[in-house]
């Protein structure tokens, strides 16, 4: 489609030039369809009647949507008039670049492509220690960390779509990977948390400040401070004596607080430990009973918003409640939701999905006009956030939608958005959503990680799965991601690692029952047929998956971190090979015994489906590989 823009669109040119590849249109100037383009006071407008065609925008990054509305819907040459408000004032993604998976700065381009088409109008960037700050050697080493130029390379690109981009970081709490580094002991007071009412402290939270938001436009900042519940345990609590955790995060805000308002900067803080510390035990979130003392919220510092997360509610009387018992923290609140890429090799759709539709619809009932959709990446960062695409969807035509948005619209969109059908990215939440998981796998149970990673002697999670067909599933689920792939397409290589995934679990998801079963019965020749058949067969499908899940890494992450799921991979085949080893011995007399498989299957944890309570969940890779140590902390501070 050639098309001639006629308007005032010199500021628009960059992005409209950056999307024309993915819109199959060629603009002209003196050739193609007249498309008269006009800023509006009020939301957006796309429409072809009559042969005037017009494209009309208040706010820059509206504009976008509207392009891609107008090519979406003028290529069946049919009249169309079509009108959008926006329903959330600012709507994006955070991106987890702090747990190995840090993106390029030619893969961000391409993500934020695809949220310019969406229509998104904001991004935030989760950077625990993956921003280099000049002074700290040790802050970031060896993990990948952003120089200020490739931040900003990423902010002038967004920009260019009218994208807010703007940091996350952590002032407090979840700097483990940095706080690790014996050169540095003198800023930690435990594991994970920053020795608070130190000067050296006091100057690297200052640093942390300027370097994270100086390469932006934006004068947002996230000071994060969730999940600090071993602040003042350490080094703080042998300085100080006990003080209540309250009033040590208090008055270490007030400090942040100063270095953020000292820039201009407008600052947002998680929620979770205001209400933890107001909850009953001192350590609940979600309980909706929670109410903040009068005294508390007295003394809660003003003029930070407040982010509240939530990532597993689907019943909207939850959030309601929630909402209202943040209230009384006087500040402005923003909300963030998930898309389910974490601890996953897929995408947890079902809940993703749910939780999200019923959250954005409380949101914009209670007035919550600014809303994230956060892609965490914990133990390493197996998911892909180009294969949460249509999560992201979802968010997007919330924000374009007063009620709730139609089905048809979503799948319309992403597919136009990202050339992939709806359906294809709902055969992602099938890895995890199995025979013996809760419907919408609510429960979040992690199958595809857990039984990839799990010793076929040890047989960990056996006992949960036993009795169910996984093999046959995942067989199944393989050929449904394979005939559905669309070749040429560059988003399609997101299902890449998900296919092959396929092909090891339809062998090895019920190996270790079959193991057992065979030992127990005492057929040595199904016991040889294993160790030269069968587990050669997986290690040869777990070598075609590191392979193609390599290549996938180094096309949209820095190297970094990819040694670990190197490593995971490695261990894996290495295992197989002496599960092969031990069963010819056996078998051949050398031993008399397999003691691993003399031992008795037991429940991993109470997360089984013997309860309801799903199939299993594991957060931990080292976990799941062995029961026993991999490391041993002497002083977890």
């Amino acid at each position: 489609m050639m098309i001639r823009l006629d308007g005032e669109i010199t500021d628009l040119l960059p992005g409209i030039q950056a999307l024309t590849p993915a819109l199959g249109i060629t603009v002209s100037r003196e050739e193609g369809l007249l498309v008269r383009v006009e800023r509006s006071g009020s939301g957006l407008a796309a429409g072809l009647d009559d042969g005037e065609a017009y494209i009309r925008y208040e706010h820059k990054h509206q504009f976008y949507r509207a392009l891609g509305l107008f090519v979406q819907h003028a290529r069946n040459g049919q009249p169309f008039n079509m009108k959008e408000q926006q329903h959330f004032a600012q709507v994006g993604p955070m991106f987890d670049l702090s747990r190995n998976a840090v993106l390029t700065v030619d893969s961000f381009k391409r993500m934020l492509n695809m949220l310019a088409l969406m229509g998104m109008n904001t991004v935030m960037l989760y950077m625990e220690d993956t921003y280099a700050i000049e002074v700290e050697p040790y802050f970031g080493y060896m993990r990948g960390r952003y120089s200020p130029e490739e931040l900003k390379e990423i902010d002038d690109y967004a920009d260019q779509f009218g994208i807010e981009a703007f940091p996350s970081i952590q002032t407090l709490a979840h700097l483990e990977e940095f706080l690790k580094w014996e050169p540095v002991s003198y800023y930690k007071d435990t594991k994970g948390a920053l020795l608070v009412g130190d000067e050296r402290t006091d100057q690297l939270v200052e640093r942390m400040v300027e370097t994270a938001t100086a390469p932006f436009r934006s004068r947002k900042i996230h000071i994060g401070m969730d999940e600090a519940e071993e602040l003042g345990r350490g080094k703080y609590l042998d300085r100080n004596g006990y003080t209540e955790r309250f009033n040590i995060m208090t008055a270490h805000l007030n400090k942040v607080l100063e270095s953020v308002r000292s820039r201009g900067l407008q600052p947002m803080m998680w929620s979770d430990m205001f209400l933890k510390l107001a909850s009953a035990d001192g350590r609940e979130y979600y309980d909706t009973d929670t109410a903040i003392p009068d005294d508390m919220a007295a003394r809660i510092p003003r003029g930070v918003d407040m982010v509240y997360w939530d990532y597993v509610n689907t019943e909207r009387e939850v959030y309601e409640k929630l909402i209202a018992a943040h209230r009384p923290l006087g500040n402005r609140l923003v909300f963030a939701g998930a898309v389910w890429i974490f601890n996953t090799f897929g995408v947890n759709y079902g809940l993703s999905l749910g939780a999200s539709d019923t959250a954005l619809q409380v949101c914009k009932e209670q007035g919550i006009d600014e809303v994230y959709a956060t892609m965490w990446g914990d133990d390493g960062n197996e998911g892909n956030p180009f294969a949460a695409m249509l999560g992201l969807q979802l968010y997007a035509e919330h924000a374009y939608t007063s009620g709730k948005p139609a089905w048809e619209q979503i799948a319309e969109r992403v597919k136009f958005c990202t050339g992939i059908d709806a359906d294809t990215y709902l055969l992602l939440k099938h890895l995890d959503e199995t025979p013996g998981a809760e419907p919408d796998n609510r429960k979040q149970s992690n199958p595809s990680k857990f039984l990839l990673y799990q010793d076929v002697l040890l047989g960990l999670f056996d006992k949960q799965i036993e009795g169910l067909p996984l093999d046959a599933h995942y067989a199944e689920l393989g050929e449904r991601i394979k005939q559905s792939r669309t070749a040429g397409l560059r988003q399609d290589e997101a299902f890449d690692v998900p296919e092959k995934l396929c092909g090891v679990l339809k062998l090895k998801s019920e190996i270790g029952i079959k193991l057992k079963a065979a030992y127990d019965g005492g057929d040595l020749e199904a016991l040889v047929r294993m160790a030269k058949v069968e587990l050669p067969a997986i290690s040869e499908a777990v070598g075609q998956l590191r392979a193609v899940h390599r290549a996938l890494w180094l096309r949209t992450f820095k190297p970094f971190g990819w040694e670990v799921l190197d490593i995971r991979y490695g261990g894996v085949v290495n295992r197989l090979e002496t599960a092969s080893v031990r069963l010819l011995d056996y078998a051949d007399g050398r031993i008399a015994r397999i003691e691993e498989l003399e031992q008795e299957r037991l429940v991993y944890s109470s997360a089984n489906r013997f309860n309801n309570r799903g199939l299993g969940w594991c957060s931990y890779y080292y976990r799941m590989a062995s029961p026993n140590v991999f490391y041993h902390i002497v002083n977890p501070f």
